[in-house]
């Protein structure tokens, strides 16, 4: 078992990694394509895409790679992980989240927080958020249960990239991003209030994404 220190730096470090391409390519799309929306939220998702692919890859055999608070409150309830790593996990990733969009804004000379004005919250792009979580949860605990835990890298970068264009929320499906994107008032910022509603809708996923996978593989893991 990896330290839980050096799992807490992975989960920092590749948490912060993740804002930052998050809003980095963001912030790049729009500079790039001004006045497309369909071609910046592609140059996004590919961006994303990619680097979720690289940070799985890297840090999976050091913290599992989670990056995510939803997956670790999962794995936690799942009995894979204490709860006393789960909320070391989860401290690790809201801290990164939030130095990750600090970078994304100086690295594009932009002060390093402001909120996000954008409102994005509707009840269909809330159902939309409950899609991408459910679906991101269950793909990652069905791979993990059934011994194909190796493919979680190019799965999640696939359905992430996916999910950005068939959800109507375009896929935050992560608390630790959902709150860092509040301070950025980019291209892929998200108004304080539209956030508490995602944050709502990512936790109905993560009920639904659990009872898809206990329905799916059972209760208790195979030995």
């Amino acid at each position: 078992m990896v330290p839980l220190r050096r799992r807490f730096a992975a989960e920092l470090f590749g948490t912060l990694l993740l804002v930052a391409i998050v809003v980095g390519s963001g912030i790049a799309a729009s500079q790039l394509s001004p006045g497309d929306r369909g071609l910046q939220l592609l140059e996004n998702a590919l961006a994303t895409s990619f680097g979720l692919f690289a940070l799985i890859a890297v840090l999976g055999p050091i913290s599992g790679a989670h990056l995510n608070p939803a997956v670790s409150v999962v794995d936690a309830m799942l009995g894979r992980q204490p709860w006393a790593d789960a909320w070391v996990y989860l401290a690790a990733q809201m801290l990164g989240g939030v130095l990750g969009v600090v970078l994304a804004n100086l690295m594009f000379a932009l002060p390093a927080v402001t909120l996000s004005t954008s409102e994005r919250l509707s009840p269909g792009r809330a159902l939309g958020e409950v899609v991408a979580t459910a679906g991101l949860i269950t793909l990652i605990f069905v791979l993990a249960r059934t011994g194909r835990g190796s493919w979680t890298p190019v799965v999640v970068a696939a359905w992430i990239g996916s999910a950005y264009f068939f959800t109507s929320s375009t896929s935050f499906a992560n608390p630790a991003v959902t709150v860092a994107r509040i301070l950025s008032d980019t291209f892929a910022g998200i108004a304080p209030a539209s956030a508490l509603g995602f944050l709502i809708a990512q936790l109905v996923g993560v009920a639904v994404g659990c009872g898809v996978i206990i329905g799916l593989t059972g209760r208790r893991e195979k030995a």
